[in-house]
């Protein structure tokens, strides 16, 4: 049998940065797309939310990226099983010094840290969960649509969580969403549940639950 080496090396990951209309921005929204997607994806589907423009929007994409078979664009996954550990640690730095390379761009309006909430699709919820729970900056909120809590973090400092999921969802089921509002119960986390008329998706419905929550952290 061969021996297995895990290797720390460098790599460079591509981050999209929408700074907000107004000055000051209300705070700084971090997104992570799902599998097979790019941080192109999750930034145009949160550019449909109403009063998005306010925010300035993170949007990260993961680090291995691939072709898609028929057109060749390029997409990403955030992990797979294997090296899982190394790789969630990589992943959480990684979203960690992306946050400080989009706040260095920015003109500091007040002293005062900037309000952060994590929005993350499918792949991308499980990351949204992990940098608001391991990351070096306090989260407002984290917003997860069709992706479970995963199961490596403790809840008991998590913030308020927004829960999307489709009443037709084939992979985020209804089990699934009980299971996580289990566990966020049990840690004393609070949170709402939106369920649309839905598959694994993402849907206006959904989108006005996000406005309205982003607004209920502002105040």
């Amino acid at each position: 049998m061969p021996r297995i080496l895990s290797v720390e090396t460098r790599t460079h990951g591509r981050v999209l940065v929408r700074d907000a209309v107004g000055v000051p921005a209300r705070g700084l929204i971090v997104a992570f797309h799902g599998y097979g997607q790019s941080a192109n994806t999750i930034l145009a589907d949160l550019d449909r939310v109403s009063g998005i423009g306010d925010w300035t929007v993170v949007s990260v994409q993961a680090l291995h990226r691939f072709y898609t078979r028929d057109d060749q664009a390029v997409i990403a996954s955030w992990m797979t099983r294997q090296d899982r550990d190394q790789a969630i640690a990589d992943n959480v730095a990684y979203v960690d010094r992306a946050i400080d390379a989009a706040l260095q761009a920015q003109s500091p309006v007040t002293g005062l840290p900037p309000l952060v909430v994590y929005v993350g699709f499918s792949q991308g919820a499980a990351m949204a969960y992990r940098a608001a729970v391991l990351g070096h900056r306090k989260s407002a909120a984290v917003i997860a649509l069709g992706g479970d809590v995963p199961p490596d973090i403790d809840l008991a400092h998590a913030p308020p969580v927004l829960i999307g999921a489709g009443a037709r969802d084939p992979w985020y089921t209804m089990e699934r969403v009980r299971a996580d509002t289990a566990r966020l119960d049990a840690a004393g986390v609070s949170h709402e549940v939106v369920t649309f008329a839905g598959g694994h998706e993402w849907t206006d419905e959904f989108r006005v639950a996000i406005a309205r929550w982003l607004d209920r952290v502002r105040r």
